[in-house]
């Protein structure tokens, strides 16, 4: 994509279908009359009466306890500089986001139009009443420190400028294990910090905290090493001056353990690095492009061990491992700041949850056999499920024992359940499905890619990286909606009905005819039929010139079903084609199946459904917990439509026991898990959070899934295809660009799996 492209992109993203990136969504009732009188007037006025009654009670009837404000006068937005505050909106409401999406705490952004810090600090104290807590944003220094300072002393809530201690927390944990690996100790080593700003002096302070020497640092700005004799140093350089006769950066890199970089890109050279002491330790942080590229450094020392701050290298170091989860903690004991003990909490958690066995989730979603840690894993990754259930209660714990909560906690075995029921919101599943795609990326011909919806996914699939794309249809059209949506890579377009495409169409008719001739299949009407692009697709991908297929967005499902089981087939052993969907809830991912092939299955063919599901689950990188739906509860109707479900689970407990799976049930038991444990303890479900339905027909199902994507507005992927021998994938009518997308992904996936499991197949039967 070309950078007009890129910029074009990124303004629509921003400006449709709604301007910006949050709102304000009710939590309370308010359809009738009634509930409006109690919102406003008059009932508002009692929880109005108990807060002037004792200010303390705003956390009991507001939402003041989960609300933070993001505050800024755009002075030193990310890379843009001093841009001024409205100019700096849209970096604040994406802060406003990420603390939604990994916390879920809510954000209001505030952008303060005044540069002099008397009048910011008297306007944030002056809103303060209306939040829990306050991120400080893209302030530059050295007022940042001013502001951040008086803040904290004059507020009686959590105030923190994560451009300083952000990226100081992650870099800390980063160091510790780095460290360890290297078998140094951090009292002795000694560090180059590249950059002087908010952030490299808030790092500094934060080593020095974990046990690194002053004496030991060697701090460069612009201008070169920060010394003693320097004039006009501000209060804050200063204080990390040294008294070495040295100014360059190749000078202070000499025999140097550490390197930090917080300042700009490629200014660290491989000479640099070889005079580096033993298992140097170098943190390039500059974004995008770091103070040194990362296969160089690699290609240099083979005793480095590195982080950045890019997601496409090990060892990211990402704001967003600490600023969610550390405010998280401190609201969740209401803490009156956020003091050093509760950042060197977060430090300490983040460091010894890097060291801990990495979820099957967290694997998939990097592409990984089996994280571990080691040189490249030092810190948890973003997507790891965990930071939420371990980081905020470790602030919090640290608050209290400083004496900064006033709401302690006391269960917190309750408590981190209830951080783990916070992640349910959101679309964490579609990143990993994403990532996961991206670490293999494989050819998937899109049979309509003369459908601009169809090319606008198979577009991202190219530029995220997703897949190879193979354009099917009309190649004047395609090339016509390329130009049109600015989609200039390379990338092949076949037209199953041109003279170009003649031979291999006759090559595919042959292997076609000779597969059905018995069949009532001649060469003439095998030739005819392989000029349909489903046929054709289907071909490219049985012939190995593919490796998986997406289509359906333009035809009915049972039309494009039809070749891919008369070409395809089913996988060697399996029964039963079926599908799943995969629905985005508010109570987390949520699979359901058979939603689009089987019409009334069997007893055998739901334990089947079932079985594929759970890999499909599994696939996914979650553990099945499933439940087989109908109108009744364990035998309590005779009827023939609930015995069969019953007859499924019998064979299920008996054949497959690992199976988390039972019923029949009611949908409201199987999602309600205190009414499950309360009225069927026995169940092998009690207590449990289901993720699965398996339905007993198409029609309860289709409908199902259905009415969740409507009336929930709730995302889908799927229906996923089980059981075939190949990777094809049919979309829903009209499926969403977002959704083709997904479904791109999965083919990927798709064939990754039975690629692997061909190899391992292979390997065994070479022995």
């Amino acid at each position: 994509m070309s950078k007009e492209s890129k910029r074009r992109e990124a303004l629509v993203y921003h400006a449709k279908p709604t301007p910006g990136k949050i709102q304000v969504v009710p939590t309370k009732k308010y359809a009738s009359q009634r509930d409006l009188s109690l919102a406003y007037s008059p009932g508002v006025a009692e929880p109005c009466l108990e807060i002037a009654k004792k200010t303390d009670n705003v956390y009991k009837y507001t939402a003041k306890g989960n609300l933070v404000a993001v505050i800024s006068n755009g002075t030193a937005v990310l890379g843009l500089g001093n841009i001024g505050p409205e100019a700096s909106k849209p970096v604040m409401e994406g802060k406003g986001l990420l603390f939604k999406i990994f916390a879920d705490i809510d954000v209001f952004d505030i952008e303060v139009n005044t540069e002099n810090i008397d009048e910011f600090i008297q306007t944030v104290k002056n809103i303060a009443p209306t939040f829990g807590g306050i991120n400080l944003e893209d302030i530059k220094a050295p007022e940042a420190f001013e502001i951040e300072r008086r803040l904290k002393e004059e507020l009686d809530i959590p105030v923190m400028h994560d451009d300083q201690h952000g990226t100081a927390i992650i870099s800390a944990a980063a160091l510790i294990n780095a460290l360890e690996l290297a078998e140094k100790n951090i009292e002795d080593v000694k560090i180059v910090i590249s950059g002087a700003g908010a952030a490299a002096i808030s790092c500094s302070r934060l080593y020095q905290a974990c046990g690194a020497k002053l004496e030991n640092m060697v701090m460069l700005d612009s201008k070169g090493v920060i010394r003693k004799d320097r004039a006009n140093l501000t209060p804050e350089k200063a204080e990390f001056a040294t008294h070495r006769s040295i100014d360059t950066l190749d000078e202070a890199m000499v025999d140097a353990d550490v390197f930090i970089g917080l300042s700009t890109a490629d200014i660290v050279s491989p000479e640099m690095l070889k005079a580096m002491a033993s298992n140097p330790i170098v943190f390039a942080m500059s974004n995008p492009d770091p103070e040194i590229a990362y296969d160089l450094a690699i290609d240099t020392r083979d005793d480095i061990i590195m982080a950045t701050g890019r997601s496409d290298h090990p060892n990211q170091v990402n704001n967003v491992l600490g600023f969610p989860f550390i405010f998280r903690g401190a609201l969740d004991v209401r803490a009156t700041k956020i003091n050093e003990e509760m950042k060197m909490a977060a430090v300490i958690a983040l460091a010894k949850l890097a060291k801990e066995p990495v979820p099957e989730q967290v694997n998939i979603a990097y592409g990984e056999t089996r994280l571990t840690f080691g040189r490249d894993y030092i810190i948890p990754k973003p997507f790891d499920p965990r930071l939420i259930a371990e980081v905020p209660p470790a602030v919090a714990k640290a608050a209290m024992d400083s004496g900064v909560a006033k709401e302690p906690i006391t269960d917190w075995g309750k408590y981190q359940e209830s951080l783990m029921e916070r992640l349910g919101s959101d679309n964490k599943v579609v990143r990993l499905l994403l990532n996961r795609a991206k670490m293999n990326p494989k050819r998937v011909v899109f049979a309509e890619a003369d459908q601009l919806d169809v090319l606008k996914a198979a577009q991202i699939a190219h530029e995220e990286g997703i897949a190879f794309p193979i354009l099917l249809g009309r190649r004047e059209e395609i090339e016509k909606l390329k130009l049109e949506i600015d989609f200039d890579a390379d990338v092949p377009i076949i037209d199953p009905k041109s003279d170009e495409e003649l031979d291999r169409l006759n090559k595919y008719a042959e292997v076609y005819w000779q597969q059905r001739k018995r069949r009532g299949v001649t060469l003439y009407s095998a030739q005819k039929v392989m000029r349909e692009r489903n046929y054709f697709a289907a071909m490219m991908v049985n012939e190995g010139d593919a490796d998986a297929l997406i289509s359906g967005y333009s035809r009915s499902y049972p039309s494009v079903v039809k070749p891919m089981l008369e070409l395809i087939g089913m996988a060697k052993g399996a029964t039963r084609v079926a599908t799943t969907n995969l629905m985005m809830t508010r109570r987390g991912p949520m699979f359901l199946s058979d939603t689009a092939i089987n019409m009334d299955p069997s007893s055998k063919d739901l334990a089947k459904i079932a079985q594929m599901t759970a890999k499909i689950v599994k696939m996914f990188g979650m553990e099945p917990v499933m439940a087989m739906i109908s109108y009744a509860n364990f035998g309590s109707s005779k009827n023939e439509r609930t015995t069969k479900v019953r007859d499924a689970v019998e064979y299920l407990h008996k054949y497959y026991p690992d199976l988390i799976v039972d019923g029949e049930l009611q949908t409201d038991f199987a999602l309600n898990s205190e009414m499950l444990q309360d009225i069927f303890p026995f169940s092998k479900l009690a207590g449990k959070k289901v993720n699965t339905l398996i339905f007993p027909n198409l029609e309860a199902a289709n409908i199902t899934y259905k009415l969740l994507k409507e009336l929930n507005q709730a995302d889908s992927i799927g229906p996923i295809m089980m059981g075939m021998r190949k990777p094809v994938h049919i979309l829903q009518l009209e499926a969403s660009v977002d959704e083709i997308v997904n479904m791109t992904a999965i083919a990927v996936i798709d064939a990754q799996q039975k690629e692997k499991r061909e190899q391992e197949l292979k390997a065994s039967e070479e022995k």
